[in-house]
């Protein structure tokens, strides 16, 4: 009876293919589990928060006779009588606040509606730029790709719910960690690491490298720390000039949120009432300098000082996405600029030159990784509100590897454009004409 019972207890633990070998059949296939569309659902609400917020609280532990104290978040009250050992300990909090504004007396939803179909098109996106980011990486140190690299791992949510919250015929330009913005706007991961590896095949044929791509209302990718914001403004000009209710996306980093010029720009668009949203995308250095060392303020948002701003948490993709809604509504209500500041992190160095872990610790960058990881975030929401499983997101995930793999052997097996292309596209739609080279006797033709 005890062997029997045993081996009954044996085929259980086994599952389907053992009790079916026990009754003299044999198991070809086992189904484990299966679930269709149907078993999803169609979409769900969330609570965002504005951003997250570091405080320092102390916590005592008092050892002795006297009157307790008690710690409050602005300071300690109370008092010992008598003799007593007291211990003091600082720790950091993190807490969730709502939106921060200024000069609005409302912000964005603190709720957000996401479909399947949105969460997934988010993950698959931001998953597609996390993973060229990183083949970018491993073509920089394999000397692949030369020259100025910039990656924007860790920022991916910036982008996509900058991108999924505006219209394709509004208008964007960002500084140099453009590869994330360039994909989002549409350019296939082939033509971005082609470009990368200056090959023909690339966005802009390869003449323009990781901080130089365009494509139809995206303006780069510009390497002049600051100047794309007057740029920026320019457009948001021509865009009110032409009168077609579109916008544009002015992005800059908190490094370059100190230049002159940037005020100047604030000053113009108020006066002109552009529909321009300045967006300062803060990863907490400016190349290798801390925001607390570089600014006397740190609240970027209020940098407008006449403008309106906003300060949301730019590791949430919902939470961009609402506030660049918002955001986008209010300048095409015609009401003026508007200034965001994305607080976010950056994974990599400030660029291929920079380890990235000489002002800042490991352990800084792992922490962010565990607790505010963009997809992880979204991917934790999916699959805890059903809109997808875990098994259809690593579908996802083997897919993107794929497609970076095939991409990047396309840029590695490419041709480098000929060298007589080298005076093309100077000017768009101009006739033809001669374009001086390293010496006067070298002549290169320019085509539009």
């Amino acid at each position: 009876m005890r062997r029997m019972l045993l081996a009954a207890l044996s085929r259980v633990l086994q599952g389907p293919a053992a009790a079916a070998a026990a009754a003299g059949r044999t198991a070809s296939r086992v189904l484990v589990a299966s679930r269709n569309y149907a078993d999803f659902a169609s979409e769900a609400t969330f609570e965002i928060k504005g951003y997250l917020k570091s405080a320092l609280c102390a916590t005592l532990l008092v050892h002795g006779s006297g009157t307790k104290l008690c710690c409050t978040h602005g300071g300690l009250t109370g008092r010992v009588a008598g003799a007593a050992v007291v211990y003091y300990c600082l720790l950091e909090v993190v807490v969730e606040e709502k939106c921060d504004l200024h000069r609005l007396e409302e912000g964005p939803s603190t709720t957000a509606v996401m479909t399947r179909e949105e969460g997934l098109h988010y993950y698959k996106t931001m998953q597609t730029i996390r993973r060229m980011e990183l083949k970018s990486d491993q073509l920089y140190k394999q000397k692949i790709i030369r020259g100025f690299c910039h990656l924007y791992d860790g920022q991916e949510a910036c982008c996509v719910g900058l991108e999924v919250a505006i219209k394709p015929t509004d208008h964007v330009i960002t500084a140099y960690r453009a590869h994330g913005f360039t994909y989002a706007r549409g350019v296939p991961v082939r033509e971005i690491l082609a470009e990368l590896t200056g090959r023909k095949g690339g966005c802009v044929k390869g003449k323009g490298g990781s901080m130089h791509m365009y494509t139809k209302n995206f303006y780069g990718g510009n390497g002049i720390v600051g100047a794309q914001v007057p740029l920026g403004a320019g457009i948001a000009l021509a865009c009110k000039y032409f009168g077609k209710n579109e916008i544009c996306l002015t992005l800059y980093g908190d490094g370059a949120a100190n230049q002159g010029q940037i005020f100047e720009t604030y000053n113009m668009a108020a006066l002109w009432k552009l529909p321009c949203i300045f967006i300062c995308e803060n990863n907490r250095y400016g190349m290798g300098t801390s925001v607390e060392r570089a600014a006397a303020s740190t609240d970027y948002y209020k940098r407008g000082d006449f403008i309106p701003g906003l300060r949301v948490d730019g590791m949430d993709v919902l939470c961009v996405r609402e506030a660049a809604k918002f955001a986008a509504d209010y300048c095409r209500a015609g009401k003026g600029p508007i200034l965001m500041e994305l607080q976010t992190y950056r994974y990599h160095g400030h660029s291929m030159s920079d380890p990235g872990i000489s002002y800042r610790t490991r352990e800084e960058i792992q922490e962010v990784r565990s607790k505010s990881d963009p997809i992880t975030l979204l991917k934790d929401r999916m699959v805890n509100n059903n809109l997808a499983s875990i098994e259809e997101l690593k579908e996802i995930d083997v897919a993107v590897r794929k497609e970076i793999e095939e991409a990047a052997q396309f840029a590695t097996t490419d041709p480098e454009p000929p060298l007589e292309e080298l005076g093309n596209h100077i000017y768009f739609n101009e006739p033809p004409f001669e374009v001086r080279g390293p010496n006067q006797w070298i002549r290169y033709k320019s085509v539009s």
